[in-house]
Parts: structure tokens; C-alpha cells; sequence
């Protein structure tokens, strides 16, 4: 399969996110905790904390890509790397959820704040 993104990058921009969100040519996957999750989160996204993730991972859908975000990005790198090294077309979302925030994407719950980790 051929990747929408660029494969030779770990990180994909909120740009890139929003869009293959609303054409669902991609999987979203939150990995903040439940609190972060709470407070604002990408209206569509998978909600599977970073420690859970393992546990998880059949939840995931691995016929397309998956961005991974947390708060900056450092969260969602370390997924990204982990569902590469089995052979997924994975990514981070390059600033998270602050950058996201900054570009002024909607958030959900109307209302919804970035929580600090």
C-alpha cells in the first residue's frame, strides 16, 4: 500500500490531520490521558491512552494510516515509532494538540480546552 503521506516522515501537520479526517483516508488515534481527553479533543478520533495502547492495538485500524497526537507531540512520536517497528504506516501529529489549538481547529465539546499534561 501506498502512503498518503510521506513515509520517510515520523510527523504529519494538523493540516494534513483535519483532512484525512474528513475524507477518512486515515485513522486518528488520541493517546492523552483521560482527563486530557475530557477537556478538548479532535471531534472523530480513537481515544486509547499511551500506556494502554499495547493492550489495545487491535483496536486500531491498520488498513489505513494512523496519526497518533498528545498535548506536543512527544507522546504520539513514541506510538508512531512503536506501530512502525511492526510494519504500520503510522505518524505523529506535529505539535499535537497545542499546535492544533494555535491554528484555531475545532475542538470537542464546543468549549473544550487543551489540558496541560
Amino acid at each position: 500500500m501506498v502512503s498518503i503521506f510521506d513515509s520517510n516522515n515520523l510527523e504529519v501537520t494538523p493540516e494534513q490531520t483535519q483532512a484525512a479526517l474528513a475524507d477518512e483516508s486515515a485513522q486518528v488515534v488520541d493517546v492523552r490521558e483521560p482527563y486530557e481527553w475530557e477537556a478538548g479533543r479532535i471531534d472523530g478520533a480513537l481515544h486509547i491512552e499511551l500506556q494502554e495502547l499495547g493492550a489495545n492495538a487491535a483496536k486500531v485500524d491498520t488498513d489505513r494510516p494512523v496519526i497518533f497526537y498528545c498535548l506536543a507531540g512527544s507522546r504520539s512520536a513514541m506510538a508512531a515509532q512503536a506501530f512502525r517497528g511492526v510494519g504500520v504506516d503510522a505518524y505523529s501529529m506535529a505539535g499535537g494538540m497545542q499546535r492544533w489549538h494555535a491554528e484555531q481547529r475545532p475542538i470537542t465539546p464546543e468549549g473544550g480546552t487543551v489540558a496541560d499534561h
